[in-house]
């Protein structure tokens, strides 16, 4: 006979293996035809509302690992959400304007930019974006990422740029935006002034230089022969010199080097003699720097006057403390030179070439004139040393090139004005991690008026007209709300389509001249004027959302992008801050550390893992790493992944493999009646809820992979299940035993399918459909399990705790009875124990050691004085190894029915 067939081995049609790459897509399919989403909406209806708002990523290029991980981070958290009895909907959206798009239309060489009008090329640039959208979108879907794709809002979207202008409308009204001739970060190879958001820094080579500026009129206190020395690493700024800045408080020498006479800061010259080899010097006369206010200096090369002005950003940092002041050219210098009426030079273009107003240079690259100007200081004798330096400096963070700073007449939003109420508005709201608060808080603290103005194409036009007899700006609050309207219809094209008579109200008249004829500013706004609109254009603008949102979660790059314009335009409007809460994400590393970059060959493609491995797997390492900091990934660190999603899903392929035959209606045994096992095994699966249910509030995601990892592989699999397969296979299919085991599986399987169904949703429903029993379609539909504390029994589950510290010992001697081939399966083994008085009274209450230890004879001896807790040996079972249960024992054969079994399963089979 064969007794196998006896066994009440697994059975289920759900897979050993997860084959996700052929799975997933079939699953997501079935999401499609049911649609899930809706689905859930319509499920959660009428329940308190969670809204997590959705960082617009840019629509230009493949998503990446960056993309993956902040994607399957709200996702986890949304769908956690609903879950927890919230209605939660989940609006996906894209940045669709700027700089990279015009960049990579114009690099295709498949338009003629100069042979198109304006709106035609926005129109290029609009379907390059909607096609990245939609390909990125169709990406995160193979992520398992639930949102309402049909709906997205995009920032080229019509009704999306109405609200836009209308927020800039409510800001004009309150006096917050202005136009003004300021230094402005400005990019030469972008053609466009930058805010600091889009400013990055990295190492630049830069010449370093000294250069003499000889006294013209030193007021009777700096002789004429003498020189103010100053230092620059932008030598390119000289030709736009007006002057030279003092700290009043400072002491200044005038020094004898060799016969000249020099001026710098007495707190600078130990450095300087090293720095100009200046070996011998003596001191002729010391000055406090606002005795020196108004002496006037020579320029090195051109015929006009350098003044001397006192200013407290003169700081001993490095230099001379005698500093080289261009008033185009720098914000300091441009504050210090309208406060004592110098002009404002700025003789380089929008290309960073200079002009006519820099003879001598007109044409040149304003980086190559730096070897031309130094090479005419040293000819001219101004020159005192020239050498290189690396340092950081600004960069335009989209081309990587680097930036300078420019006076340009630009639209501003005046920070000033509401700076304190933002700093307040930034208390109110929970950061995590804590330290985000600390960094937006000095970010808005420290940053000047907001330069919102972009001399590029696509995107929204500021909506301002000037008047063609006087110049004046038309600003008010009647023509943005037209301009609005128009674009609620039309889209922000209509700018360049329409003449400015149909862009505004019938009979608008300049205010200031009366004059009835306008012209249409050519500016678009900033990019982040966009995204950070987004509490308006989305959240207040659709029905099924809410202002402010609860949760915004970006990379932690986006303080000084997307957090710090929405709360700017966010505060600006409504005076409050349009988040309650602000979660950030780190950088995504190689398994090495290093920052991915195609150069290196070290990036990782979130879909090609999705369609080798799983985006299971992508998902599930998502929630293993600390994402808070920088994280790793690497194909080793994803295998690893992968084992532990084997695990998980193997030990819910046991629980339903073993509820053959049961009935959870009329089946389920009651707690009071389970064995003390079972009972500890469902204590232990509540603490481990109790802990997930409290990570997942907290968005300790790790926590929660380790948890459930740890309850499969440690908890179930190495001990409870380890135990009760024997009364699984072997006992009556009936047994009250089994079907006491079978409650514990039963439970441990709904509450496990219901943990991992935000992380691994797709796994998760697969398991819900051949759960029995269920009612619910989808695992989505389903509430979060709720801790059952009435089972937390203090006493029984410390007394198990104990016991498993027994067990350990025991196990460890069997494992080197095994390696030394006394046994083979643990079966075969006897065991004598030989314990101390407290191991002895503890393994009183244990009447069914040999089923515990998984062996076939267990013998407890007398206590004794020993070593450590209890000792251990191993010895070979008597008997005969029972073909049906393998145990070992001296019964089998004693029914000459079953001559191969032992009485216990001859019984049964009977």
């Amino acid at each position: 006979m064969d007794y196998g067939k006896t066994l009440n081995l697994p059975q289920t049609d759900f897979p050993m293996r997860g084959n996700l790459p052929k799975a997933e897509p079939s699953i997501q399919k079935w999401w499609d035809e049911i649609n899930i989403y809706e689905k859930v909406q319509k499920h959660q209806e009428g329940k308190p509302l969670f809204i997590l708002h959705d960082g617009p990523p840019y629509a230009n290029g493949d998503t990446h690992i960056g993309h993956a991980l902040n994607k399957v981070l709200k996702d986890i958290i949304v769908r956690y959400k609903t879950m927890q009895g919230f209605h939660a909907p989940y609006v996906p959206g894209w940045d669709t304007h700027g700089l990279p798009i015009e960049a990579a239309i114009a690099k295709k060489g498949k338009v003629d930019r100069k042979k198109l009008s304006i709106s035609e090329f926005r129109d290029y640039c609009k379907d390059y974006a909607l096609n990245w959208v939609g390909k990125q979108k169709e990406q995160f879907k193979r992520l398992g990422v639930r949102g309402d794709w049909d709906h997205p809002y995009l920032t080229l979207q019509p009704e999306y740029e109405a609200e836009q202008i209308r927020v800039f409308g409510e800001m004009v009204k309150k006096g917050y935006i202005y136009k003004g001739l300021k230094c402005v970060y400005w990019s030469p190879s972008s053609e466009s002034a930058l805010a600091e958001a889009e400013i990055e820094y990295h190492d630049k080579k830069s010449p370093s230089i000294y250069v003499a500026f000889q006294v013209k009129d030193g007021k009777g206190i700096l002789p004429e022969d003498a020189s103010i020395v100053i230092w620059t690493t932008t030598p390119w700024t000289l030709p736009a010199n007006l002057g030279i800045s003092l700290h009043p408080e400072f002491d200044y020498l005038m020094v004898d080097v060799n016969g000249k006479k020099y001026v710098v800061a007495e707190g600078l010259l130990d450095s300087l003699k090293k720095e100009l080899d200046w070996d011998s010097l003596s001191i002729i006369d010391q000055f406090k720097g606002n005795e020196l206010e108004n002496i006037t200096c020579s320029h090195p090369f051109y015929d006009r006057e350098s003044l001397v002005m006192l200013g407290e950003h003169v700081t001993l940092e490095a230099g001379t403390g005698c500093v080289h002041t261009a008033p185009g050219h720098g914000e300091d210098d441009f504050e210090i030179g309208a406060k004592y009426g110098l002009d404002v030079l700025c003789p380089v273009d929008d290309q960073g070439k200079f002009t006519k107003e820099a003879p001598g240079f007109e044409g040149l690259f304003y980086d190559k004139a730096n070897k031309i100007i130094t090479e005419k200081l040293e000819g001219s004798g101004h020159l005192l040393k020239l050498e290189f330096m690396q340092h950081q400096y600004p960069h335009d963070w989209r081309t990587k090139k680097p930036v300078i700073y420019r006076a340009t007449e630009q639209w501003f939003a005046s920070i000033d004005k509401f700076r304190n109420v933002m700093l307040e508005e930034i208390k109110n709201v929970k950061w995590t991690p804590e330290w985000g608060e600390t960094r937006l808080h000095n970010m808005i603290r420290d940053r000047g008026d907001w330069c919102i103005s972009r001399q590029r194409t696509w995107g929204v036009p500021i909506p301002i007209f000037y008047c063609k007899s006087c110049n004046h700006e038309l600003l008010n609050d009647q023509t943005i709300h037209f301009v609005a309207d128009v674009f609620s219809k039309e889209g922000s094209n209509a700018w360049f389509i329409k003449n400015e008579n149909e862009l505004m109200p019938n009979g608008t008249t300049c205010p200031s001249c009366g004059h009835d004829e306008f012209k249409k500013e050519t500016d678009i706004m900033d990019v982040w004027f966009d995204s950070g609109s987004s509490h308006q254009s989305v959240l207040e603008f659709r029905d099924n959302l809410r202002y402010p949102a609860d949760l915004y979660l970006e990379g932690s790059d986006q303080y000084r992008g997307w957090f710090n314009s929405s709360l700017i335009t966010s505060v600006a409007v409504n005076g409050i801050a349009p988040y309650k809460e602000v979660l950030s994400h780190g950088f995504t590393l190689d398994g090495d550390g290093r920052k991915m970059s195609k150069s290196l060959g070290n990036t990782i493609d979130p879909i090609k893992v999705s369609n080798q491995l799983g985006a299971e797997i992508l998902r599930l390492w998502v929630s293993s790493v600390d994402y808070q900091a920088d994280q790793r990934i690497s194909d080793n660190i994803l295998k690893q992944t992968s084992e532990v999603y084997r695990k998980i899903r193997n030990t819910l392929r046991f629980f339903l493999g073993n509820l053959t035959g049961f009935n959870p209606a009329t089946d389920q045994v009651s707690y009071d009646q389970l064995s003390e096992l079972d009972q500890f095994a469902l204590i232990r699966l509540n603490k481990m809820l109790e802990k997930v249910s409290s990570a997942y509030n907290r968005y300790d995601l790790n926590v929660v992979y380790q948890s459930v990892h740890h309850f499969c592989s440690v908890e179930m699999s190495a001990f409870y299940l380890d135990i009760v397969k024997d009364t699984l296979y072997v006992n009556d299919l009936n047994d009250p035993k089994r079907k006491a085991v079978q409650t514990v599986l039963y439970e441990a399987l709904v509450v496990i399918a219901k943990l991992i169904a935000p992380i691994l949703p797709h796994t998760a429903d697969e398991v819900w459909k051949f759960i029995p029993d269920v009612e619910l379609e989808s695992v989505q539909l389903a509430n979060f399990p709720v801790v059952n504390t009435d089972v937390f029994e203090e006493k029984l589950e410390h007394k198990w705790n104990q016991f498993m510290e027994i067990r350990e010992e025991v196990f460890k001697k069997l494992e080197e009875a095994r390696k030394d081939k006394i046994i083979g399966n643990s079966l075969a083994a006897a065991l004598d124990l030989y314990p101390n008085l407290a191991t002895s009274e503890l393994l009183k209450q244990f009447p069914n050691l040999n089923e515990l230890f998984i062996v076939s004879d267990v013998s407890v001896h007398k206590p004794s004085e020993i070593e450590g807790i209890i000792q251990v040996e191993v010895s070979v079972a008597d008997g005969e190894k029972c073909e049906r249960c393998w145990m070992v024992t001296t019964d089998v054969g004693e029914d000459t029915t079953h001559p191969t079994l032992c009485q216990r399963c001859a019984s049964i089979i009977a």
